[in-house]
């Protein structure tokens, strides 16, 4: 293995290297300061080839290219960024975005090491920690509270939705890979496993896909330690022995039962039943028994009337500074009056301001014939590192001839993304040209039931407004003039501005306004009106289709007469609904919460209570069959 590089040393002639911040089997990973844009701090991630009869350098960089370019096509607020891939010395590295903050495994220390001293919990603390603690509840000091791991878990599934509907699973989710974010308080992943992917590769090059034990023992579940195969249910497992190590504040093995095969985490947390339920779902030994994805999770939440209550984000900088990875911070520089900026070229080449005013000049010699083009921009650019800054010549144009002169080369699409300030009660204006093939990409900072109304004014562009998770928040949200709607998770979302196909150009003026969600009454629930219908199939051993429509202000419930010791199977047909399905007593049964199928043995007799509910108003059809 090759030491770790000096501090001190430049590499590439652009990124000057700080110091050593993680060492692993496969990758050494560094703080630089990248020169070519402004010293700011970057991330550096080397990967180490395992030494194998097999492996060989130019293997390694194929494999490399393959594994980087998975990384390139991740785009979501809550991932850094990719920047660039280089070698150097016979050395592979990957370049990404540096994250301002704590990890949740740094803060669980932290907080751990408050209760040892008997101090109080400062929101301070002498200015050592940049990022702010976590209010530790006055019951449960030394670890997190329930209301912090819900905000981390709510926050954190639309991201592993993100990336498992791009066929990717983090396969290493522990507390010391979430990062809280200075900037919003609101939880980053890093470390996705490509690197270590990319190690298995080469140590078993003849296999078509290796399977990998990536992992960390205690947080991956047993399909992937055992036999190294991942689905998005493995993610969800290591997400939830996430949580109860923040709840309890114990290692994983404190807190398993390895001969039988179970979780025994209750005693040392104080959590809701609500929680606990969904939490033990997520941690099921066999796959197939937890749930099946991030958005099923989510489900659960709203069908246990679990909200999260967040704390207010704090304004994002006006430059983008990045800090403290698993080292001491770097210092924020100071803030430029306006907002960070940043332009992205399909062609791989990325500009420093939104509105770059190109200017094109056609000039035509008569008596000469000679004409030229001429390219104008008044724009400094910046590289992000994907590739080299674009280089224009100027060549004079072949001499006319008597045939038509061909059509000027469209330009190639460009996309700009500006991050705006928008406080809630307050509209914002703003107002420019867009040209064809280009596209805007406004971004601002939403909070869970927060409501925004957008709309443009003229008729030459349209928007498409984006989630968190980097797709569009409903269906009524594509291609519009005009969108209003409440927004379903904290995060940043994306107001996508481009032109109708066809116009060379197009003024536009858009409005937005945001409106802050309604406080919740204290120690109160959500409440929802309830459709309720009796449904009798004691007589009846045949499926029964129930048909209806449900919304999250009017929930359909269906009252089920049934026997003790009869088997009850629901499922739904086609739908973008869940069901929820309790005891005559009132209470959850076991794994009925959020699911879209259900089967099993009843205990007693009594009316068993199904709800179907859904985030939107939606049709449904759900089969119910109920036999002896």
């Amino acid at each position: 293995m090759e030491p770790p590089i000096a501090s001190g040393t430049i590499l590439q002639n652009r990124y000057h290297l700080l110091r050593v911040l993680d060492q692993g089997e496969f990758n050494r990973t560094y703080l630089v300061e990248d020169q070519g844009r402004f010293n700011e701090p970057c991330v550096l991630k080397e990967f180490i080839p395992p030494q194998t009869e097999t492996n060989n350098l130019d293997k390694s960089r194929q494999l490399f290219q393959q594994e980087a370019g998975i990384l390139y096509k991740i785009e979501h607020p809550q991932i850094p960024q990719f920047r660039a891939t280089f070698e150097e010395d016979g050395r592979l590295f990957l370049v990404r975005d540096y994250v301002e903050g704590k990890t949740y495994g740094d803060l669980l220390e932290q907080r751990k090491a408050l209760q040892n001293q008997s101090q109080p919990l400062s929101s301070n603390l002498d200015g050592e920690v940049q990022s702010p603690p976590i209010a530790a509840s006055p019951t449960n000091l030394g670890v997190l509270s329930e209301t912090e791991v819900r905000q981390l878990l709510q926050q954190s599934l639309p991201v592993l939705d993100y990336i498992h509907s791009q066929g990717i699973i983090h396969r290493d989710i522990t507390p010391d890979n979430i990062i809280m974010r200075e900037t919003d308080s609101i939880p980053v992943l890093i470390n996705l496993g490509v690197v270590q992917e990319l190690a298995t590769r080469l140590q078993l090059p003849d296999t078509p896909t290796p399977t990998t034990s990536i992992g960390k023992s205690g947080y991956a579940p047993r399909e992937q330690i055992q036999t190294g195969q991942v689905y998005p249910s493995s993610d969800l497992y290591s997400l939830a022995v996430t949580a109860i190590v923040l709840l309890t504040g114990k290692e994983p093995g404190e807190l398993v039962d390895n001969t039988n095969l179970t979780w025994n985490w209750r005693p040392w947390a104080r959590v809701s039943d609500e929680l606990a339920e969904i939490l033990n779902r997520m941690l099921s030994y066999q796959p197939s028994d937890r749930y099946q994805s991030a958005r099923e999770v989510l489900y659960a939440f709203q069908a246990s009337g679990l909200t999260p209550q967040l704390p207010k984000p704090k304004p994002i900088p006006g430059t983008t500074v990045a800090s403290a990875e698993g080292g001491t911070p770097r210092e924020a520089r100071a803030a430029e009056p306006s907002y960070p900026v940043m332009s992205q070229a399909t062609g791989n080449s990325i500009w420093n301001s939104p509105w770059p005013l190109l200017g094109i000049a056609t000039g035509l010699a008569a008596l000469a014939g000679i004409g030229s083009w001429v390219w104008v921009s008044n724009v400094n650019q910046q590289d992000t590192g994907k590739s080299p800054s674009p280089k224009v010549s100027v060549s004079p144009s072949p001499s006319p001839s008597p045939s038509p002169s061909p059509s000027p080369t469209p330009s190639k699409p460009q996309i700009y993304s500006q991050l705006l300030e928008l406080s809630a009660g307050k509209t914002l204006s703003k107002s420019s040209n867009l040209k064809a093939n280009h596209t805007i990409n406004y971004i601002i900072q939403g909070k869970q039931d927060q409501t925004l109304k957008a709309d443009l004014s003229d008729e030459g562009v349209l928007m498409t407004v984006l989630g968190p998770d980097g797709k569009p928040v409903d269906n009524r949200a594509k291609r519009v003039r005009q969108w209003e709607g409440k927004f379903l998770f904290t995060g940043n979302y994306t107001i996508q501005l481009s032109p109708v196909k066809g116009l060379p150009d197009s003024d536009y003026q858009l409005r937005l306004r945001l409106t802050e969600a309604p406080k919740p009454k204290p120690k109160s629930k959500p409440t929802a009106e309830y459709k309720i219908k009796l449904v009798n199939l004691l007589e009846k051993n045949k499926p029964l289709r129930l048909l209806g429509r449900t919304s999250p202000q009017k929930i359909q419930r269906y009252l089920v007469k049934a026997k003790q010791g009869q088997q009850l199977k629901l499922e739904v047909i086609e739908s973008d609904v869940a069901l929820t399905i309790r005891y005559p007593n009132g209470k959850l049964v076991e794994k009925a919460s959020g699911v879209q199928k259900w089967q099993g043995q009843l205990p007693s007799s009594g009316e068993y209570i199904v709800d179907v509910i859904a985030q939107q108003e939606r049709n449904f059809a759900v089969d119910i069959s109920l036999t002896d």
